[in-house]
């Protein structure tokens, strides 16, 4: 059914923005855990207490993301936790399903109650008085049913992908732990010690963005760098046809070189790209030999503080020059040795992306549903929750 009635969601909801608590970075040097501490569009720490226990939704009160939309708004917490003071935190209330209210909310267009030119706010007040059509608990209990299923899927996407990569990673450092600590130890036969530019034939920065050239390609920025996901679009500009050689292959390594905070972040390309580059703040690493690189993206997921440490310049200036990136050593394993990871590397790899990427379409299936069961051109009473989708979502 139709629901063409808005509601204020400040008579649904009930706000707990009084137990947030903003803790410098300084601060949380010393009070580290296991309690997640949320920001505006996540987590940004773990501590050694909590504010927040139970089920929360958490909606961003200022940053970038309120006006671009690239990532979701509005996200679920639950648990033991804490919020600092760059989200709004939203506790179960019998008026409002919060499932239902994140979804609403992550497809809204909240501009009108976004003030602020160089910094976009969303304030408690233009929170609760954001009007939104919200059917009754009965029907959002439904459609928060139905969403849930793919959101159930995602996550167990998600922590399965993360246990592939924990699986990359410890395969690749019970092989190099025994022997780098002690860089003049006797290796096993067939195995050597190199510098990342004797096995890499191109190692080179990314590109500087030029907004005159003809060539449209996709950019991605440094802020793509993490060491477990695919690298997503961080926008389309003009790349020079001429640096076509600096298009990213499938398992070119991915170093952050300048800035602060993000140096030294690791990523790997595990995808067939077409037509993608990186910009100038991003090193290429391209392994000679395509049996190194999962092994050498490993290596490199488990170093990052090392290869941080590598930077020249003074703090707000740090850069990480090409010439460093090359002499890093890595402890190299015999072809045999390489081909035991890699028979556990490519197919963990390859099941990484498919995950990935089913998790996109399930994402847009997910969100195009959502308003037409709003709209009651999708009556959700009669959806068959078995049959929903051919992803199996109901055995989730």
């Amino acid at each position: 059914m139709a629901c063409e009635q808005l509601t204020r969601l400040g008579d649904v909801i009930e706000l707990e923005d009084v137990k947030r608590e903003p803790i410098s970075s300084r601060d949380r040097k010393d009070r580290k855990g296991s309690y997640p501490y949320y920001g505006a569009q996540g987590i940004v720490d773990y501590l050694d207490d909590y504010t927040y226990e139970g089920d929360y939704l958490l909606v961003a009160e200022d940053g970038e993301n309120l006006r671009s939309r690239k990532n979701p708004i509005a996200n679920a917490a639950s648990g033991k936790f804490r919020v600092n003071n760059h989200a709004h935190v939203i506790a179960e209330s019998e008026k409002c399903n919060l499932v239902f209210l994140r979804h609403l909310l992550n497809m809204t267009d909240i501009s009108a109650y976004v003030t602020g030119s160089t910094q976009p706010k969303l304030s408690q007040s233009n929170l609760c008085a954001m009007k939104l059509p919200l059917p009754s608990m009965a029907e959002q209990n439904a459609i928060a049913n139905v969403l849930s299923l793919f959101d159930r899927k995602i996550e167990l996407n998600n922590q399965l992908n993360d246990y592939l990569l924990d699986l990359l990673k410890s395969s690749a450092k019970n092989l190099y732990l025994k022997h780098e600590k002690n860089i003049q130890e006797k290796l096993p036969s067939g195995w050597r010690w190199v510098s990342i530019g004797e096995i890499a034939d191109m190692v080179c920065r990314g590109i500087a963005p030029k907004y005159s050239l003809e060539s449209d390609e996709i950019i991605l920025g440094q802020t793509c760098i993490r060491n477990n996901l695919v690298l997503t679009e961080n926008g389309r500009l003009h790349a020079p046809k001429k640096l076509t050689d600096k298009w990213l292959r499938k398992y070119d390594l991915l170093i952050n070189s300048t800035g602060v905070g993000s140096l030294g972040r690791t990523a790997q390309v595990w995808f067939e790209p077409s037509k993608l580059v990186v910009d100038s703040h991003v090193t290429i690493v391209r392994a000679t030999d395509k049996k190194n690189a999962l092994y050498l993206g490993s290596w490199a997921f488990e170093h990052e503080r090392y290869i941080e440490s590598l930077h020249t310049g003074s703090t707000g200036q740090t850069e990480l020059p090409r010439d460093r990136v090359k002499a890093i050593r890595v402890v190299l394993p015999d072809a045999g040795t390489l081909d035991e990871f890699n028979a556990i590397a490519e197919p963990s790899v390859k099941m990484i992306v498919a995950n990935q990427e089913e998790n996109k379409r399930l994402i847009e299936i997910r969100d195009t549903l959502l308003p037409k069961l709003m709209s009651g051109e999708i009556d959700v009473s009669k959806v068959d929750l078995m049959q929903l989708t051919n992803n199996h979502l109901a055995d989730y």
